[in-house]
C-alpha cells in the first residue's frame, strides 16, 4: 500500500515541475514529462532525428491509445525525418520551428505551445506534442484518434418515423450532427472546461439572431460557478445548474436526437452538451415539453395533437387512480355505484390489509418489477417483467393478500405510467403524495394535493421562464404547439419568453396558409 505522504509529495512535485519555465533542452523537457507522468504506462516519448541533417533532433510526445499512429507516422515522423532543410553551419531553432510547422508537417491543425501547462493539457487531451531540442516551445498537434460508439438510433427516443441518427459519447461528432442539420453561420459553439481533475470539454450551442442573450449569460454564470472534480455525464451539470433543487419535476431538458435539439434552438432555446456523454441539456425547459416526442412533428398534425391529448390523460390518471380509489373506497362508498361498490367488497372480504396498505405494497412490486426489467438484459428484461407481473398479481389475489380491484387499479396505473417516460420519476412521488392525502382526508385530500400540485408548477422557474409556459393562455399562438399540435403553416411565431429576440419563424408575408 502507498503511503498517503509520498504520494501527496509526488503530487506537489508534479505541480512545481509543470510551472517551471520551458527548457530548450529536449532531453530535459522529456524528464520533466516523465516526472510528471511517473507510473503511467500509456505516456509515449519518441525520440527522432532527421536523416539528411543529423543536427535536428526532435520528440513526440502522446498518450497511446488516444492518437492516431498512421496519422502520426505519416503526417509527422516520415516528413521531418525525410525533409532536406538544407541548413547553413548556424541556424536559429525558432526559425527552423516554424518551417516545420508550415513546410513539413502534414497536418492543418497545430497551435504554438508556450507554457508547459498548455503542452500537459494537449498529452492528456489526446493531442500530440512536438519538441525541438534548442528551442523553448512546442507545437500543439491533433492527431486524436480513438475508438467511438456509431451514430445509431437513440434508444430512449425511438420514433416510427423521422430522423434514426443518434448523438454518441464523442462531442465533435454530435456537433457535426448538428452542424449538418442547420447550415447557417448563425449558429455558434461556445467551448469550456469543466472538472478540476477531469478536465471535461464543455460545449454551449445556440443561436445567436434568436436566443435570449439573459438566459446565454445566466447558463454561462451558472457554468462558471460549478465546483466539482470531475464531469462524466449531462446529468451532473443539470443538478448542479438547475433551479429549484427541491422539485422532483426537471427543470433542464434533455435529448438524444440531433433533429429535436436543433429544433429545440430554433426556437430559441441554449444548448449544452459535454464529451463523452451522448445526452444533451436544453434551457429553458417547459412543462409541456414533457408530452412532446420528435415524431409529433413528422405525422400528420391530427394524430400528434391525438397522441398528445393522450399522454397528458395517462400523467393525469397515473397520479389519480390510486388515490381516488383509496379515497373513494374508504370514506366516499356513496359516490360509487351501488353494483360497483358490491364488487369491490365482494374482493375485498377476505383480504386482511386496509385498501391504502394494498396500494402502497402493489406499486411497490410494480416498481421493483420495472425496476428489474430495466436493469436486466433486454432478450428477457421485457418477459420478466410481464410475466412478473401476472404471477405475482395473480398469486397475490387468490392468496388473498390484496383484491382484483387492486390488482386493475395498479396495472392501470403502471400503463400510464408508461405514456410519459420523461414524467416517470415525478409522476411516483405526485402518485405517492396524492395517495396520502387522500388516506387522511379522502377525496377531499384528493383535491387539495391536486391543489398544491398545481400551485407547485406555477411557483417553478427554468432560467427566468415559467415552467407552466403556454398552460392557460388565451392567445392561440401560446397554445399551438402544447397539448395539441397546430400545423405548421399557422405556427408562424415562437414561444413567447424563449425566442423573444425574434418571435417570427418565417419572413413577413410568407406566411402561408392561416
Amino acid at each position: 500500500m502507498k503511503n498517503p505522504d509520498a504520494a501527496d509529495s509526488q503530487s506537489k512535485t508534479a505541480d512545481e515541475t509543470s510551472s517551471l519555465p520551458l527548457s530548450a533542452s529536449l532531453e530535459e523537457t522529456a524528464a520533466r514529462f516523465r516526472r510528471i507522468f511517473n507510473n503511467d504506462g500509456t505516456l509515449r516519448i519518441r525520440v527522432i532525428e532527421n536523416t539528411l541533417d543529423s543536427r535536428i533532433r526532435c520528440a513526440l510526445i502522446y498518450v497511446d491509445g488516444m492518437t492516431d499512429r498512421e496519422l502520426i507516422q505519416n503526417g509527422i515522423t516520415q516528413p521531418v525525418m525525410q525533409f532536406d532543410f538544407a541548413l547553413e553551419d548556424s541556424f536559429e531553432p525558432a526559425e527552423l520551428m516554424e518551417r516545420i510547422r508550415k513546410q513539413v508537417i502534414h497536418i492543418s491543425d497545430i497551435t504554438v505551445s508556450a507554457q508547459f501547462d498548455e503542452m500537459i493539457d494537449a498529452v492528456v487531451g489526446g493531442m500530440t506534442v512536438f519538441i525541438l531540442d534548442g528551442y523553448a516551445g512546442a507545437l500543439s498537434i491533433n492527431a486524436q484518434g480513438w475508438e467511438t460508439r456509431s451514430i445509431e438510433e437513440p434508444a430512449t427516443e425511438k420514433a416510427v418515423r423521422g430522423p434514426r441518427e443518434g448523438f454518441n459519447e464523442s462531442l465533435l461528432t454530435n456537433l457535426t450532427l448538428i452542424r449538418r442539420r442547420v447550415l447557417n453561420p448563425d449558429l455558434k459553439f461556445v467551448f469550456s472546461v469543466i472538472g478540476s481533475r477531469s478536465r471535461t470539454q464543455v460545449c454551449i450551442c445556440y443561436m445567436e439572431s434568436l436566443a435570449s442573450p439573459d438566459i446565454l449569460r445566466e447558463l454561462q454564470d451558472r457554468l462558471a460557478k460549478v465546483e466539482i472534480d470531475h464531469v462524466l455525464d449531462t446529468g451532473y451539470l443539470a443538478e448542479l445548474i438547475r433551479d429549484e433543487p427541491y422539485s422532483p419535476f426537471e427543470m433542464i431538458g434533455s435529448t438524444e436526437r440531433p433533429d429535436a435539439l436543433v429544433s429545440k434552438l430554433m426556437e430559441g432555446r441554449v444548448a449544452l452538451l459535454i464529451e463523452g456523454s451522448p445526452f444533451a441539456l436544453t434551457v429553458p425547459y417547459v412543462f409541456v415539453e414533457n408530452f412532446q416526442a420528435s415524431e409529433d412533428y413528422y405525422i400528420n398534425y391530427t394524430f400528434a395533437t391525438f397522441n398528445r391529448l393522450l399522454r397528458v390523460l395517462g400523467a393525469f390518471l397515473s397520479i389519480s387512480i390510486p388515490a381516488a380509489y383509496v379515497a373513494l373506497v374508504t370514506y366516499s362508498q356513496e359516490m360509487v355505484p351501488t353494483l360497483l361498490l358490491l364488487s369491490i367488497a365482494s374482493a375485498r372480504l377476505s383480504v386482511p390489509f386496509p385498501t391504502v396498505i394494498e396500494a402502497i405494497l402493489m406499486l411497490t412490486i410494480f416498481e421493483i418489477l420495472r425496476e428489474a426489467g430495466a436493469r436486466i438484459p433486454n432478450s428477457i428484461g421485457q418477459a420478466v417483467s410481464i410475466v412478473g407481473a401476472l404471477v405475482l398479481g395473480q398469486a397475490a389475489v387468490d392468496a388473498r393478500i390484496v383484491s382484483a380491484p387492486m390488482v386493475i387499479v395498479v396495472g392501470l396505473t403502471g400503463i400510464t405510467t408508461l405514456l410519459n417516460p420523461r414524467l416517470s420519476g415525478p409522476l411516483i412521488v405526485v402518485r405517492a403524495a396524492l395517495l396520502v392525502c387522500a388516506f387522511f382526508l379522502g377525496i377531499y385530500g384528493y383535491f387539495f394535493g391536486l391543489l398544491g400540485l398545481v400551485i407547485h408548477l406555477m411557483s417553478l422557474r427554468s432560467f427566468g421562464v415559467s415552467y407552466m409556459l403556454g398552460v392557460g393562455s388565451i392567445r392561440p399562438q401560446d397554445i399551438k404547439d402544447t397539448a395539441i399540435r397546430a400545423p405548421w403553416w399557422d405556427m408562424y411565431l415562437r414561444p413567447a419568453f424563449i425566442g423573444a429576440r425574434n418571435m417570427r419563424r418565417k419572413p413577413a408575408g410568407k406566411r402561408g396558409k392561416r
